[in-house]
């Protein structure tokens, strides 16, 4: 190579390099000031879920939400203090059942005499609600979290905590499980007979005995305790939920036109005066 064509060769890749670098320079300060954007990151892939299970009429529910304060079992947590609006509620709540339990009739309890669960009030359970559940199926959907069924009506499983002892419980639904979890009458069936129910019409007795406000899910122990007991002789053993449990069964009463005896209402009012 001549000496000439060296230099225009030098000169050519000179130029090359400067030009480089001012379109760097150029990028640089272009992405600086924001005229061009880095590349976006890319979006995470996405998985889809079984489209098919070896039960497909079983659908699994995440939790069951509460309807009424009879199912807002849970504690608020060590950070999370009570909001001003429930606080209201819940004062609003017994000031209603104090001025129903001023109301309400004050005598002594009827005889049992002819009480026939079934005969009085029903099979258990029944559909009063014409949802196409019965109505122990409609109380476990309610109360118990993370349920599982079969069908649209049927709980297979779930977890319930007991508002009566605030103890966790595993429904499993079978022979020797079922009755680990109970639907107990807030206000005890036999009690409602001695207390009115038997001047009612079957159709409310038997709406009574379905009555949602009137049922809770609950711990078999409790239940088998509670027995036909009113406030009198039995409350829950979990006493924060003694003023929900007041509330309801002076809301049944009202309800459904029925009386207390006079240690009951003893009772319920010295709970209510706590609420």
């Amino acid at each position: 190579m001549t000496s000439r064509r060296r230099r225009t060769s030098t000169s050519l890749t000179s130029v090359l390099v400067v030009l480089a670098l001012a379109l760097a320079v150029c990028g640089y300060a272009l992405h600086t000031a924001g005229i061009i954007a880095p590349d976006a990151d890319a979006a995470p892939a996405t998985t889809s879920a079984p489209t098919g299970t070896d039960a497909p009429t079983i659908e699994t529910e995440p939790g069951a939400p509460g309807t009424t304060r009879a199912s807002r079992t849970d504690a608020p947590s060590a950070t999370t203090a009570p909001s001003a609006t429930d606080a209201d509620a819940d004062a609003a709540t017994a000031a209603t059942a104090r001025a129903e339990l001023a109301a309400l009739p004050v005598k002594g309890k009827a005889p049992a005499t002819g009480y026939d669960r079934v005969g009085d009030f029903g099979t258990a359970w029944l559909d009063v609600d014409r949802n196409g559940c019965d109505t122990r199926n409609d109380v476990l959907a309610r109360d118990l979290s993370a349920i599982t069924r079969q069908g649209p009506c049927r709980v297979l499983t779930g977890t319930l905590v007991s508002p009566y002892t605030g103890a966790t419980i595993g429904f499993v639904r079978g022979e020797t499980t079922s009755t680990l979890v109970q639907i107990d009458h807030v206000v005890a069936l036999e009690n409602a007979w001695r207390t009115g129910a038997q001047q009612l019409s079957q159709r409310e007795r038997e709406s009574l005995a379905n009555d949602p406000a009137n049922l809770f899910a609950v711990d078999r122990h409790s239940n088998a305790q509670k027995r036909s007991g009113d406030a009198a002789t039995w409350l829950p053993a979990d006493k924060s939920f003694r003023c929900t449990y007041i509330e309801h069964q002076v809301a049944v009463k009202t309800k459904y036109r029925l009386w207390v005896a006079p240690a009951e209402h003893d009772a319920m009012e010295r709970i209510l005066r706590t609420c």
